[in-house]
C-alpha cells in the first residue's frame, strides 16, 4: 500500500503491485487533498492508511482502477466504504456526480 501525491505511471504501479488482483487495483481517493492510496487488499486498509496520514473521513471515497482499460473506462466507483447515509450515499457506488468528477480528476492527475 502506498499514498500517491504526485503523478505516477499507473503501469509501474501495476507491475510492482503487492496485491495480485487479476485486472484491477483498489484505491481510496482524498478529494480534498487530491491524493490517493493504492494497492490494498481491502478499501478499508487504504482508508485507514489515509486517515493515519491526516485525511478526513468525509473526504475519502473508494474505487477500483483497471489499468488495462481505456482511460474513460478505467474507474469503477464502488466500495463498501462509500456507504455513508450521513453524506447522502446509501450504497456502495458513489451516487453524487460531483464527487465522481472529483475522484476522476484526482485519478487522472495522479495515475498517468
Amino acid at each position: 500500500m502506498q499514498i500517491i501525491a504526485k503523478p505516477t505511471l499507473l503501469v509501474q504501479l501495476w507491475e510492482s503491485r503487492e496485491i495480485d488482483f487479476v485486472e484491477m487495483m483498489k484505491i481510496v481517493v482524498d478529494i480534498q487533498q487530491e491524493i490517493l492510496a493504492i494497492d490494498g487488499d481491502m478499501h478499508a486498509d487504504l482508508e485507514k492508511l489515509m486517515l493515519e496520514n491526516g485525511s478526513h473521513q468525509q473526504d475519502l471515497w473508494g474505487a477500483n482502477v483497471y489499468p488495462m482499460k481505456d482511460t474513460c473506462d478505467r474507474i469503477e466507483f464502488t466500495s463498501f466504504i462509500n456507504i455513508r447515509p450521513s453524506q447522502g450515499n446509501r450504497n456502495m457506488e458513489v451516487q453524487n456526480d460531483g464527487i465522481k468528477s472529483l475522484i476522476r480528476s484526482v485519478v487522472d492527475k495522479l495515475l498517468v
